[in-house]
């Protein structure tokens, strides 16, 4: 059951002093070249050392499946990337059945610290089985070790469990085999010297690669291939690791054929050891935006070279690991006087605004709309080259002790249309920026036991000649209904 309000708007002459008004016109029609966007848009990626605890490993983790079920349903079902820094403390055993990992002792900046080593068995990849079916998945092997044997191991038993009974009946298909997390960083984290560079990272990458390929059964014809790069930074083509200086360097010559795909990190900060940071500089319109922009020469010369290109991590801090159940405090590490079972977290609305407004189609292109605001993003949704939603995003974080909320108006116009005189407001309330649960969809909540959604859907109806409000600190999807 759907409830739906009246969508009562002011007028923009009438506005209080705390609401200003933006004119927004939306074009009807998608250009030809706006881009389609990928139904996996947003997808995981999870450390390595802590992949069982999601998985599950002699049962599934009902509390994973459905969340990740929840965004299937709503056509939009993200990849999973197995990895990350303990992917480069990795090694297998036949001892060993699921993985044993050893920790260093946690601290108040580093309440759930990463393992030091990751000690697996043939059954730690086969429990990709209990994910949803049809999901797309990437696991690395250890490049920062130096072991080629023990990297063609951890392939083979890749290879082996995905071959298996149990993963196909699953429909679990391995996209990808990474070789080694932000192999730029291992002259900063001493598994290389200081001196290492982009051309010994090709050879040594290469050599890693033929051992690979041959022990996980790659091939030109395989539809697993080789993830590229797998960078945590760039240097965009000047001296340093980039995605151009490693192909000048041969990166696509022999196993390096194998690479479909070029995959690159970045982080707008660190709480490793404790650094501070702004929320409210995370959400930024410039800063969000400019976490794509600055990968656009590599972007252009992997694209320009028919290779995919994946911004694997972003716009987060590094060095935040959170197992599935809490024991400790995220924030100080302090001991909680009730374990915190599974539950989601405010991104986890994010992704499934994402994925209510690309649509079950998978054939959906996304044009950002052009609004003369550093507060205000757009964008609409196309289907069938024609205006379907939109996404209205205020990204100016409102803070517990900012005062009076600010609104902003925001008076719409369809250019070259009609007919569509009305439209459909879900919102995402949140009371402000800093809080870690509360929010509700629509009027309904992911925070349950089950990770399933609870509460009556609440809608807004409205005429499109009207406008909307949108507050400092929320997102809105319009559906606009054609007549």
């Amino acid at each position: 059951m759907v409830r739906s309000l009246n969508l009562g708007l002011a007028c923009a002459a009438l506005l209080p002093s705390n609401i200003f008004a933006l004119n927004v016109s939306i074009p009807f029609l998608a250009n030809s070249t706006a881009p389609k966007v990928s139904s996996s848009l947003i997808s995981l990626s999870i450390e390595f050392d802590s992949w069982t605890s999601w998985s599950g490993t002699a049962s599934r983790n009902q509390f994973f499946f459905n969340a990740l079920d929840n965004l299937k349903q709503l056509g939009h079902l993200p990849n999973i990337r197995v990895g990350g820094n303990t992917e480069d403390h990795s090694s297998i055993s036949p001892k060993v059945q699921f993985s044993n990992a050893s920790f260093p002792a946690f601290s108040p900046t580093t309440p759930y610290p990463e393992a030091t080593d990751v000690v697996i068995g043939d059954d730690y990849y086969k429990t990709a089985r209990f994910l949803p079916l049809g999901t797309h998945v990437t696991f690395g092997v250890n490049l920062g070790g130096k072991n080629v044997t023990a990297a063609a191991l951890e392939a083979a038993a890749i290879s082996k469990a995905f071959s298996s009974a149990e993963i196909k009946r699953a429909g679990i298909v391995l996209d990808f085999i990474e070789i080694g997390n932000e192999p730029d960083l291992y002259k900063n984290n001493g598994l290389r010297p200081a001196t290492y560079n982009v051309t010994q990272w090709v050879e040594e990458w290469l050599d890693f690669a033929d051992a690979v390929a041959t022990a996980a059964k790659l091939s030109l014809t395989s539809h697993t291939k080789l993830l590229g790069a797998s960078f945590a930074g760039s240097s965009h083509g000047a001296a340093g690791f980039s995605p151009q200086n490693a192909f000048n360097a041969g990166l696509l010559t022999g196993s390096g054929k194998l690479i479909s795909t070029v995959s690159q990190h970045h982080y707008s900060g660190s709480f490793c050891a404790g650094s501070g940071g702004l929320l409210s500089d995370l959400m930024t319109k410039s800063t969000i935006r400019s976490n794509l922009t600055i990968f656009k020469p590599d972007i252009q010369a992997s694209t320009a070279l028919g290779l995919g290109y994946i911004l694997g991590e972003t716009n987060s801090y590094a060095c935040h690991i959170q197992p599935v159940t809490l024991t400790r405090s995220i924030l100080d590490g302090s001991t909680l006087s009730t374990p915190l079972g599974p539950h989601v977290q405010p991104q986890y609305y994010a992704a499934i605004i994402v994925a209510e407004a690309l649509g079950k189609t998978g054939n959906v292109q996304v044009v950002e709309i052009d609004i003369d605001s550093s507060q205000i993003a757009g964008y609409g949704f196309y289907e069938e080259g024609r205006l379907v939603r939109a996404i209205f995003i205020n990204s100016k974080a409102y803070l517990p002790d900012n005062g009076n909320r600010g609104t902003v108006h925001i008076d719409l116009a369809l250019a070259d249309v009609s007919d569509i005189p009305t439209m459909t407001v879900k919102r995402l309330a949140i009371s402000y920026a800093t809080d870690v649960s509360g929010l509700t969809w629509g009027g309904q909540t992911y925070e349950t036991e089950d990770g399933r959604v609870a509460n009556q859907l609440t809608v807004e109806n409205g005429k499109v000649a009207d406008g909307l409000d949108i507050q400092d600190t929320e997102v809105v999807l319009v559906t606009f209904e054609q007549t």
